[in-house]
């Protein structure tokens, strides 16, 4: 999910962003209330063609909220775990 975030690096949004589905939807499916539904999100992700560079671009930033990359911050709580 990209919101309005900006990369660290600079002022402007990563370039894979603009071409995120999620950018063309309601930004509060990518951020559900605890407990609340992940499956709209994800099946957004499923189809989205940047989905690796938004995935990359959370575990990079250690973004903790919110569906980025088709991933709950719970399942990249896991994967950072399994990559170590």
């Amino acid at each position: 999910m990209l919101g309005s975030f900006a990369a660290a690096d600079d002022d402007e949004e990563p370039d894979w962003q603009e071409r995120a589905l999620c950018a063309q939807t309601d930004p509060e499916a990518f951020f559900p209330e605890k407990g609340g539904s992940t499956r709209e999100a994800k099946r957004i992700c499923s189809g989205c063609d940047v989905r690796a560079e938004c995935l990359d671009y959370a575990l990079a930033h250690d973004e903790r909220f919110g569906i980025w990359g088709g991933l709950s911050e719970r399942e990249r709580r896991r994967l950072r775990r399994a990559a170590i």
